[in-house]
């Protein structure tokens, strides 16, 4: 999270993706950083996936990511 604020004070949009698992660890986090990422979370967990399942996440996560590259650019 911290690398997403050093890149957008560059003026590099920045997000992280992280599973479902942790998203009240990543606010947690944001909070004590002071920051507002955009966050982008996908099902949990994604260890024991095989790479066609993997596949499919990021292609169901795609559009959630470009929309939040440009939220925060």
């Amino acid at each position: 999270m911290h690398d997403t604020t050093d890149l957008e004070s560059r003026g590099i949009p920045a997000l992280y993706i992280a599973t479902t698992e942790f998203q009240d660890a990543a606010a947690a986090q944001a909070r004590s950083l002071g920051a507002d990422p955009v966050g982008i979370f996908v099902a949990h967990p994604i260890q024991d996936r095989t790479d066609e399942e993997l596949r499919a996440l990021a292609d169901k996560a795609l559009e959630a990511i470009l929309s939040g590259l440009l939220e925060a650019g």
